[in-house]
């Protein structure tokens, strides 16, 4: 199975990874792109896709053992996790952002020194976040433009609630760190039990779900 956290910067990722990653260990892996391949100096768009498709064939190797990723730490969006080219061997992807308002986000990335002048795309950056939660066809170009030439884009471009597409969300705006950990540790468990949406990519768009 592969888990994905995703969201916008300030949301929470990297210290959410921190928090289940002890609590989730050994069945679940729990890395960022880092883990899987090197970052070059000025990273694009096409390779966090091809990151995307390393950390995919990492899980298909924990998969061999009956163990399980979750990639936590970097805005990889849904559609790029069912779009890169091994994901049709995945048992599962399972996916949850982690939401957070304009202010708690501009006080979060104030407080780690983040230019202000990037504000206002990080703002944009969450709202189109939600708009990919909730619908996969918000705004494609933003993941399709100047991306990686192997990704599947037809395997997620075509969806919808109905025929397959579903996210968790947590607003984690007024929560601790503990709290946000607790949550996406309780979402990873209804996950396991078969009370969580689950997407299992295949080409052709003939796509199964499992709520």
């Amino acid at each position: 199975m592969f888990l994905l956290i995703t969201g916008a910067s300030g949301a929470g990722k990297s210290t959410a990874r921190l928090g289940v990653a002890p609590v989730l260990s050994p069945d679940v892996e729990c890395i960022e792109l880092h883990d899987v391949i090197d970052v070059p100096a000025f990273p694009t768009l096409a390779w966090r896709q091809q990151a995307t498709e390393a950390a995919v064939q990492r899980a298909l190797g924990l998969q061999d053992d009956n163990r399980h990723l979750l990639l936590s730490g970097d805005p990889v969006a849904t559609g790029e996790v069912l779009a890169a080219p091994s994901a049709i061997h995945l048992q599962g992807v399972a996916a949850c952002l982690l939401d957070v308002s304009p202010e708690a986000q501009s006080a979060r990335l104030n407080r780690r020194g983040d230019d202000p002048a990037l504000m206002a795309d990080h703002h944009a950056f969450a709202r189109w976040m939600r708009g990919h939660a909730r619908d996969p066809r918000h705004m494609p170009q933003v993941l399709i433009s100047n991306g990686w030439e192997a990704m599947r884009w037809e395997r997620w471009t075509g969806l919808d609630i109905e025929s397959g597409w579903g996210m968790e969300a947590i607003d984690t705006s007024g929560l601790s760190p503990e709290q946000v950990a607790a949550e996406v540790v309780a979402w990873c468990h209804r996950v396991f039990r078969g009370e969580a949406h689950v997407m299992f990519p295949t080409d052709g768009c003939d796509h199964q779900a499992v709520d």
